[in-house]
């Protein structure tokens, strides 16, 4: 049964056997789908339903990148106008980090579990907090008052890489070089539960330890934890893409494109902060 490793998509359903599929394509089971994901509305679509009802019509590729875009461009406004604001005022950037991202994670938190994915408020809302913290995270990694170094060079280098890995797996998904099998799924998955256990260990290490388990100190290992890190969160783009793509062959509603936007924006943030990161290890030596 296939899944996906991000939380926006966890109630897309279970498909048997392996594939991809390029967005808007038909596929088996493409009904069933249709029928779980309408019982968000039940008063609103038929179950299952095949086609959009007249006044709502079905949510195409082109409705996923421009709420992407959409997205992604308040994030951005977001985190410059955030970094600005730290660069005049150092002493707002753990504020804006600790603010922003506890939002960013109590809205992501509230659009997955009680599927309003498709809700553009929660949507801008989490792109607006997690602007704030990129852009003050940024500003903390790059700025040698909080004993980082690289300036706005290394932002710069960590959004091309972050684009670049997006871009690279979607022609990865689309060509079919990797094929999106309940395998593939179960080890993506796995390896996230892996390293988000690793970090909540290596967290509470550093209470007691100066560098925890090591993971985030700069050294060997905490480079090879980081390649690994953005490894997966590449990887994790192939199941978002199925994801968007069950919802597409599914004709789910327009404003279900929201919930792509976000899940997709999660991952792009967790990959540019791995990226930022293991470039600012480099600065440091």
């Amino acid at each position: 049964m296939r899944t996906t490793s991000n939380p926006v998509f966890k109630n897309l359903p279970k498909q048997e056997g392996g594939g991809y599929a390029n967005f808007g394509s038909g596929v088996a089971g493409a009904g069933q789908f249709g029928q779980q994901f309408g019982n968000q509305y039940p008063n609103q679509y038929p179950q299952p339903y095949q086609q959009a009802p007249p006044t709502h019509r079905a949510m195409t590729i082109d409705d996923v990148v421009t709420k992407t875009g959409i997205t992604l461009g308040v994030l951005a406004l977001s985190a410059i106008i955030a970094y600005g604001l730290t660069t005049a005022n150092t002493g707002l950037a753990p504020l804006f980090v600790i603010v922003g991202g506890l939002t960013g994670l109590v809205l992501v938190l509230i659009a997955s579990f009680a599927n309003k994915m498709d809700n553009p408020a929660l949507v801008l809302g989490y792109a607006v907090a997690e602007g704030l913290f990129l852009g003050a995270l940024s500003f903390m990694f790059t700025d040698i008052t909080f004993g980082g170094a690289g300036g706005s060079t290394l932002i710069v280098q960590a959004v091309l890489g972050t684009f670049g890995v997006f871009a690279g797996m979607l022609v990865v998904y689309k060509t079919g070089a990797i094929r999106v099998t309940p395998r593939f799924t179960r080890m993506i998955v796995g390896a996230l539960i892996g390293v988000v256990v690793l970090m909540l260990g290596n967290l509470i290490a550093s209470f007691f330890i100066d560098g925890g388990l090591g993971l985030r100190d700069g050294g060997p290992l905490a480079i090879v934890f980081s390649l690994v890190c953005i490894a997966i969160a590449a990887f994790s783009f192939l199941l978002d893409f199925d994801a968007a793509d069950q919802l597409i062959r599914a004709q789910a509603p327009e404003k279900a494109a929201w919930g792509v936007a976000l899940g997709l924006t999660v991952t792009l943030v967790w990959l540019y902060v791995e990226i930022l990161r293991l470039l600012s290890y480099f600065q440091n030596d």
